[in-house]
């Protein structure tokens, strides 16, 4: 396990992508004992996110709304402030060493809400590329993931704040949600997926129905 999960943190190391807008949020750097963190912001307002008084927000537009991942101290606690409009919420937070938790920020009748997906990387195929699927809707029931077009299932029976995650063959894909056995919505192009590389795909909930939102999983620089 250890040994796994070190092969996948190096090659989350390797490609990395250089973001200019990257917020230093936390005081460590990837190491095998470190754990990995992201923000999700699941509502139509700015989601502000201060882990640290010192520095200055982390901010996601709803139009593009998933962060990378930002290393951390293992089994420390996070404590900060999340900001979605004039709504707020404190932030805490935990992750074990080796994982990457998606920490997302939804609507939660007149407030917002934090769920926390914790993703614990168990296999690594340097020839294949890794995708999961994380439901944060519980309006989708039985939430399934297909490829566009086909009848056969990648993920089904998702629950709502569950993650499926598996192995797949390095191609061009396109994916269609399924939520209690019928399409919904159109068809998610992912583009070219490559191998050794982590993606996501991430339901959440909108005023307008369910929202497919792709994210590869890059670490901060």
């Amino acid at each position: 396990m250890k040994i796994a999960q070190g092969l996948i943190v190096a090659a989350l190391l390797s490609s990395l992508h250089a973001v200019a807008a990257d917020i230093p949020l936390y005081p460590t750097g990837p190491a095998e004992d470190a754990a990995f963190i992201r923000f999700v912001n699941g509502g139509t307002d700015t989601l502000q996110v201060v882990a640290q008084k010192s520095q200055p927000p982390l901010k996601l537009e709803s139009a593009k709304p998933v962060s990378v991942f930002f290393p951390v101290t293992a089994k420390k606690t996070i404590k900060g402030t999340l900001t979605s409009g004039s709504k707020h919420l404190e932030l805490e937070v935990q992750a074990k060493p080796g994982e990457f938790a998606t920490v997302a920020v939804l609507p939660d009748g007149k407030g917002i809400k934090q769920v926390t997906v914790h993703d614990i990387p168990d296999d690594f195929n340097g020839l294949k590329a890794s995708l999961g699927f994380f439901n944060l809707d519980g309006g989708c029931v039985n939430a399934a993931l297909r490829p566009a077009g086909r009848t056969a299932d990648l993920f089904k029976g998702v629950a709502q704040g569950g993650l499926q995650r598996r192995s797949i063959n390095p191609v061009k894909l396109s994916v269609q949600l399924v939520c209690a056995n019928a399409n919904v919505g159109p068809a998610l192009d992912l583009g070219e997926l490559k191998a050794g590389e982590r993606y996501s795909v991430l339901l959440l909930p909108t005023a307008a129905g369910p929202r497919l939102v792709p994210a590869t999983d890059n670490l901060a620089n």
